[in-house]
């Protein structure tokens, strides 16, 4: 039986001041991001006296600190704060004005320090963690090199993150394109924009440019938004920002660009075009994990990452956690990989589990899901939120849903989608119960606070109940 990491915590008794051991080996990390950051806390927690160097070519904290979940999460607020009062009475008549981007913006800026690293910089001291700033680049088996000085090792951790995936589109790299990280670091708000994919970055900064006052075109080339979660869910979204005014167009991919005055003219592969003032290109992300050297060291390296084991080993005295091995591309997962790394290499033996992944889309309404609604045998009932079915504060009661997935055979929730306020806050159970296999039985008979979003579930359940026989 496979059996889960169990963590073995010390205290570190004020963390600063921590002397490695030299008679020890060295774990050398390469990346200061969140998954980075995460397995020297927890290899720390487990070994006070192991060596740590980390290294990192821009900021420590990483993509999530500053270019991803949490700037895009504060400048999603504002506008998600004001389409709330908006509608709800009392508070709408209180509203009398429209966003400030300049100080969405502002806001940005508070909330990650101006982009200045120093405060994961003095956390990795606090932790006994050399930072070394450069480009890392595997020299031989045992060394690293960063930018000229040499660093050993016995024990190598690659936390390299993933950079955007920029697609070949004739006219583009001419005409002039954003990232997300562009768009996240935008300093005004441009008067159209087209975003090449609806994915979860593509779906989350169109609906932020929108409420901040472009003119947003959104193609997504699979027939819904969201093309790798439940259709139901990526309908709903549909419908909300086409209320909203975003221009949605569905099975619809970019062929080529072309500059056009001060913006560009992207052409269709319905015969149509486009003119926005700024293109932003969300069409996925791609493991960082190429031009690190680390063939010379039997490592598997392919498209999708670094192959790993269950216990994220990768060769031997080489571990890979987050992004790099291609997983899931999610912060969180990044974290949970990196404390089961921390603990194989402290001497343990963990294994990943999988199975309750969750995931979470900051629109409005946010869509979340954990483990799969898709599969041999799989048995599925959806239990809509909106109409008289469900009470909550939300008035008027917009369309959400609660879609569960269960295994006929042994009784165990497999998987779920929810759409609708706070999904995410929400789904907590629903990935508790798909990762521990609880019975529907016991699922069924929960008490669900009243009146909240989550007593959906129950609604849910019940029909799971009726569509299993």
């Amino acid at each position: 039986m496979r059996r889960g990491f169990k963590s073995r915590p010390l205290r570190l008794e004020g963390g600063v001041g921590l002397t490695p051991d030299p008679s020890r080996a060295p774990v050398v990390v390469l990346g200061a991001g969140s998954s980075g950051e995460h397995f020297v806390g927890a290899l720390r927690r487990l070994d006070r006296e192991v060596e740590i160097t980390v290294v990192e070519r821009e900021l420590a904290g990483g993509e999530c600190s500053y270019y991803a979940c949490i700037p895009t999460k504060t400048l999603l607020r504002p506008a998600e704060a004001l389409h709330a009062a908006q509608h709800a009475p009392g508070a709408a008549e209180a509203v009398n004005g429209e966003l400030d981007p300049d100080r969405v913006f502002w806001w940005r800026e508070q909330v990650t320090d101006g982009r200045d690293d120093s405060w994961h910089a003095r956390w990795l001291a606090e932790q006994g963690a050399e930072l070394v700033r450069g480009e890392a680049r595997v020299a031989r088996p045992g060394v690293v090199e960063v930018d000229g000085r040499e660093l050993a090792y016995s024990t190598l951790v690659v936390a390299t993150g993933s950079v955007p995936s920029v697609p070949e589109l004739d006219g583009l790299e001419e005409a002039g394109y954003w990232t997300s990280r562009d768009a996240v670091w935008a300093r005004s708000v441009p008067e159209s924009l087209v975003v090449l994919g609806a994915g979860p970055v593509g779906v989350e900064l169109a609906q932020l440019f929108h409420r901040l006052g472009a003119r947003v075109t959104l193609l997504a080339p699979s027939p819904h938004l969201l093309a790798r979660l439940d259709p139901e869910a990526g309908e709903i979204l549909r419908e909300r920002f086409e209320d909203e005014g975003i221009d949605v167009r569905l099975g619809v991919r970019a062929e080529r660009v072309e500059q056009s005055g001060d913006g560009s003219r992207v052409h269709l592969s319905d015969g149509g075009a486009v003119e926005a003032e700024r293109i932003l290109v969300a069409t996925g992300r791609r493991p960082n994990v190429h031009g690190l050297g680390l063939e010379q060291l039997r490592v598997e390296v392919s498209e999708r990452g670094i192959t790993v084991d269950e216990r994220l080993r990768a060769a031997d005295g080489v571990w890979a956690v987050g992004d790099p091995t291609g997983v899931a591309l999610l912060t969180h997962v990044g974290k949970y990989q990196a404390r089961v790394a921390a603990a194989n290499v402290a001497g343990d033996d963990a294994v990943a589990d999988y199975r309750a992944i969750p995931a979470a889309v900051f629109t409005d309404p946010q869509v979340a899901s954990v483990g799969a609604t898709v599969g041999d045998g799989l048995v599925t009932a959806s239990f809509a939120i909106e109409g008289g079915r469900l009470s909550t504060y939300e008035r008027p009661k917009r369309p959400g849903l609660v879609k569960l997935a269960a295994d006929p055979r042994d009784g165990v929730l497999m998987g779920a989608v929810c759409v609708g306020p706070e999904a995410g806050e929400w789904l907590g159970q629903l990935t508790l119960a798909v990762r521990a296999r609880v019975p529907l039985s016991t699922l069924l008979d929960t008490i669900q606070p009243y009146p909240t979003f989550s007593e959906a579930i129950f609604g849910a359940l019940q029909e799971l109940e009726g569509a299993l026989g």
